[in-house]
């Protein structure tokens, strides 16, 4: 399977910042300045919603299959107290996919959700590390057998980054298995990866790695 990103990890993420935090004030550099710097932090206490879109081709046995996946990440901070967030990281995928294996046809619906809790100090460490780390949920929200897993899943996950001189750079992962869900379906164990590089200079450069095992 060959996978294009037409927007998000290779490309443009469109993200909707609302207000969770107070208003920006300054200069209005400084306030785009601040504005990307917390958007390209996942974890950052304001609302977002970024769309990711991507399009896998060669999917199947005989390479025949395709698939466009649109995922709706809302992100959500909650403030615990003085010094800690929790911050709600959402993922909805939207599928359309046909000819995934021989005789398969066409699907459209939802896939799976995917949530994560990060419990996330309101302030960076002396070194300016970034980081937040807690649970992480699969919901079995698929509209139909080929678009979802049927199962409930938990496990771990876990975000660390720095923001420096104008760039963003860390790591975002999680391992999910599943617990419960229609016992004819396989078990699910899925390691997710993220690798984070931004540059929120006037001229961006936007680049994620995803590595799905």
């Amino acid at each position: 399977m060959k996978r294009k990103a037409l927007a998000g990890p290779t490309g443009f993420v469109l993200a909707i910042a609302l207000a969770a935090t107070p208003g920006y004030a300054g200069p209005a550099d400084q306030q785009g300045a601040d504005l990307a710097k917390e958007l390209a932090n996942p974890i950052a206490s304001l609302i977002t919603v970024p769309f990711q879109f991507n399009y896998d081709f060669d999917v199947g046995p005989r390479d025949a299959g395709q698939r466009l996946t649109i995922n709706v990440q809302p992100v959500v901070p909650i403030p615990l107290n003085d010094d800690w967030n929790m911050i709600v990281r959402t993922i909805v995928p939207i599928i359309s996919q046909e000819d995934i294996f021989p005789g398969a046809g066409s699907q459209s619906g939802l896939g799976d959700t995917t949530q994560s809790f990060f419990f996330s100090p309101k302030r960076p460490g002396p070194s300016g590390i970034i980081w937040g780390i807690g649970p992480a949920f699969l919901y079995p929200t698929g509209t139909d057998d080929l678009l979802g897993s049927g199962k409930w899943g938990a496990g771990p996950t876990a975000v660390v980054l720095k923001q420096s001189g104008g760039w963003t750079i860390g790591k975002l992962a999680n391992q999910i298995w599943s617990f419960a869900g229609d016992p004819d379906r396989p078990p699910v164990s899925v390691h997710a990866a993220v690798s984070l590089l931004h540059d929120q200079r006037p001229v961006d450069l936007h680049s994620q790695y995803r590595d799905d095992v």
